[in-house]
């Protein structure tokens, strides 16, 4: 695990980097070479909708975001390391198979850049939301807003995005009269590609992880994953109280009551009596009603290196030693190593498939199949999403079951089109 990679100071020697400084110069040189470029291919017109919104966005970002919301520096995290990678890696997929429908690399390009600004706009979104109250809200304004913008530290929901990137899709073809299944089935394995990579960066900062697992391949991690940060999955285990030898949770969806559902054999919490189904009342006289409140003491309580005495609605008080802080999490399944190597075969099954496609949408088709299949079974093993909606599922189990409902009544809208008709046909994308 590797979340913090190193640190861009503002300034360097007092020359600025960030701000109206060097960073900015180099940027608008490289925009402007950018421009040229294609505007000699395709005209100053074409190159100005492709290129300048990003320019824009990107030399604001510079020159006004960053200086004032990273006043100590730009920390280059592992997770947005990989993201990079990621999306330059099935860009350039993306354009392979551009060419050999000879569409004009920059339409790719656009259509990149249009679907990378929409995709993780919606996966912050979709996460903002989701854990609004666990992670994002805090005490002023400023520090939630700049909790909502610290994306590059994790914190992107694939689904959220997903339907970020499609409605920048869907808003990029139609603003440029491109046929939009055709251009999907060109992109979808570049989208798992990217995912592939995204993985790794999620494995790095230590988000997305797994339950406990016994497994020769299971893996800890770090107390702190950064300056002051502690790693997601040690924060877990500490706040439900994996490290005593217990799990404490809510007794149901419906019920956010305080409840032990496991207790490890020979444990700490195992020799003080704790068992599977007591419903507790208060923690070192604390008395609270609701599960969150009871991991908040847990979690303070380790730190601190205190005893933890467990009062439960039977009246009794069940004392559990203090224990010496861990330097690293209880192993548990490497989700993310999981579903990278799921993307990436995905990635191929869909790549291969591509020339065999008989009508524009299959490869689609295909995508929204077998990635929400893949999706709803990673997460039977992760722990880092509650159920939701009263289903019992999570709510990427339950976006995936939606998906694969929209999938059937893809196939069967497209069984009922006629074979052969590609918009680029196969024999001309394998020719160039």
């Amino acid at each position: 695990m590797c979340s913090e990679l190193l640190r861009i100071p503002l300034t360097y020697n007092g020359v600025p980097i960030f701000g109206v400084g060097l960073l900015l110069l180099a940027w608008l040189a490289f925009g402007a070479w950018g421009l040229a470029s294609t505007a000699k291919a395709a005209g100053w017109s074409t190159a100005l909708r492709a290129h300048g919104p990003t320019i824009l966005i990107v030399a604001a970002a510079i020159a006004l975001f960053i200086p004032r919301f990273f006043s100590d520096g730009v920390p280059i995290r592992g997770y947005g390391v990989m993201v990079l990678i990621g999306s330059v890696a099935g860009i350039l997929l993306a354009i392979y198979r551009a060419q050999q429908a000879r569409l004009a690399p920059e339409v790719m390009m656009g259509l990149a850049v249009a679907m990378f600004i929409g995709g993780v706009v919606g996966a912050r979104l979709f996460y903002v939301i989701e854990y609004w109250n666990e992670r994002i809200h805090k005490a002023d304004w400023l520090s939630t807003l700049k909790a909502v913008l610290s994306f590059t530290e994790g914190g992107l929901v694939i689904y959220g995005a997903f339907f970020g990137a499609m409605l920048a899709f869907t808003w990029y073809v139609r603003r440029n009269r491109l046929p939009g299944m055709a251009i999907a089935d060109m992109i979808a394995a570049s989208m798992l590609v990217g995912l592939a990579f995204g993985r790794i960066g999620c494995l790095l900062n230590g988000c997305c992880y797994g339950g406990e697992s016994t497994a020769p391949w299971a893996v800890t991690f770090p107390r702190e994953s950064g300056p002051k940060t502690v790693s997601p999955p040690y924060s877990d285990q500490a706040s439900t109280g994996r490290f005593y030898g217990f799990r404490i949770a809510e007794a149901s969806e419906k019920d956010p009551a305080p409840v032990i559902v496991r207790v490890d054999r020979d444990s700490p919490a195992d020799r003080a009596g704790l068992k599977v189904g007591d419903v507790v009342v208060a923690i070192n006289d604390h008395s609270f009603k609701i599960a969150e409140a009871a991991q908040i003491i847990i979690y303070e309580a380790l730190f601190k290196g205190q005893s933890l005495a467990i009062r439960t609605a039977d009246g009794e008080t069940k004392t559990i030693d203090a224990i010496e802080i861990p330097e690293r999490s209880r192993p548990v399944h490497p989700t993310q190593i999981y579903s990278s190597i799921t993307a990436a075969l995905l990635a191929w099954v869909l790549w291969s498939y591509y020339p065999l496609r008989r009508r524009d949408g299959e490869v689609t088709a295909l995508m929204i199949t077998l990635y929400p299949i893949a999706r709803y079974l990673e997460e039977v093993i992760r722990v880092d999403e509650p159920s939701m909606f009263g289903t019992g599922l999570s709510i990427s189990q339950n976006v995936s079951v939606l998906l694969l409902l929209v999938a059937a009544g893809m196939w069967v809208w497209l069984r009922r089109q006629p074979a052969g008709h590609l918009a680029f046909s196969t024999k001309t994308a394998n020719s160039a």
